[in-house]
């Protein structure tokens, strides 16, 4: 046993980010260890449950970023990476986890499902619908395993292996994963505007405020690690791409501040994001943004500061992606044509 006692836990690069520029970023950092107390809890609760050597419950969305606020939802996905089967045969079934998860919020099917990693692999043309596409790209951009942290690892690289079986070139981003993770921003904007066309009012402030800001973040969290593998021959793109897409986007996207010499627009940036996860996690706040219409938006005073808060998380992103070299040098080769 050491004398001086365990070793400190390594500080993150969204710790350091806070340290070398003042922005204490409390909101944030507040709600790693509330979800880190919360997996802790869910974990404890589900521990009689049985778990496929080849099968990890995995956590999305707010608990996969390690943002959880008062009014996240409990988003998981049971993934097998083994051997193909139908969802039935995956253990745990859905209804097990019932005792550390609530039931689904939304009705999109996205989330509270068992998958298998060879049907996520299925990238491009009619099998990859937008259910499909969606849970691929939130596996990689946005997940953290809740049980069988193997499994889940081992799923990301089934998942970054489909993507580079025949896209891997020394100091090259991938393209074929590239293109996908723009897709994906994409469909989110398309499905943002569609369905406020088909007359699907409800929560339009709320949604808009998260594409301004946590969809952004997520987005350029994804775009990042894709453009270092300029940086590196072809056989550690893999080793690369996995070890970034087991970080937190946050993590991910702060690391990138600091290396670029961009620590003051990271600052900007995430004292931006800090304060728009306070106003989510205020419930009258949060309450709010849900009920208002489109129309009824531009009066509200707490949707102006949620747009004016975006505002200022698109700016550090964009000096970040454009104003430093090579990434604007990489996103003017390789995000246009």
């Amino acid at each position: 046993m050491d004398p001086r006692g365990p070793a400190p836990p390594p500080v993150t690069p969204l710790e350091e980010l806070a340290r070398r520029t003042g922005e204490p970023l409390p909101v944030l950092l507040g709600a790693r260890e509330r979800t880190a107390g919360r997996v802790a809890q869910a974990r404890a609760a589900l521990a009689g449950v049985t778990l496929d050597p080849d099968v990890s419950v995995v956590l999305m969305g707010s608990w996969g970023r390690g943002e959880l606020t008062s009014g996240s939802d409990d988003d998981v996905l049971v993934l097998a990476t083994g051997e193909d089967r139908p969802p039935e045969a995956i253990r745990p079934g859905v209804e097990e986890l019932r005792a550390a998860m609530r039931p689904p919020a939304g009705e999109q099917g996205i989330f509270n499902r068992a998958v298998s990693v060879t049907q996520l692999a299925n990238i491009g043309l009619d099998a990859d619908d937008n259910a499909n596409t969606t849970r691929r790209l939130l596996l990689l951009l946005e997940s953290a395993p809740l049980l069988g942290a193997d499994a889940h690892r081992a799923g990301l690289a089934a998942l970054l292996d489909a993507y580079l079986a025949a896209d891997r070139k020394d100091r090259r981003p991938p393209r074929f994963l590239l293109n996908d993770v723009v897709r994906y921003w994409r469909t989110i904007c398309v499905d943002f505007e569609g369905k406020a066309r088909e007359g699907d009012d409800r929560k339009w402030a709320l949604r808009h405020a998260k594409l301004r800001t946590s969809r952004a973040m997520l987005f350029a969290g994804g775009l990042l690690p894709v453009l270092e593998c300029h940086h590196v021959v072809a056989d550690a793109v893999p080793g690369l791409l996995l070890e970034q897409f087991t970080l937190p986007p946050t993590d991910r996207l702060a690391a990138a501040f600091l290396a670029y010499d961009a620590a003051d627009a990271g600052a900007r940036t995430f004292g931006a994001y800090d304060r728009f996860l306070g106003l989510l996690d205020d419930p009258e706040a949060r309450g709010e943004l849900e009920r208002l219409t489109r129309d009824e938006a531009i009066t509200s005073p707490v949707f102006q500061t949620a747009r004016r808060l975006g505002r200022e998380v698109q700016q550090g992103l964009l000096a970040l992606l454009f104003e430093r070299e090579p990434l604007r040098r990489l996103i003017r080769q390789y995000g246009v044509f």
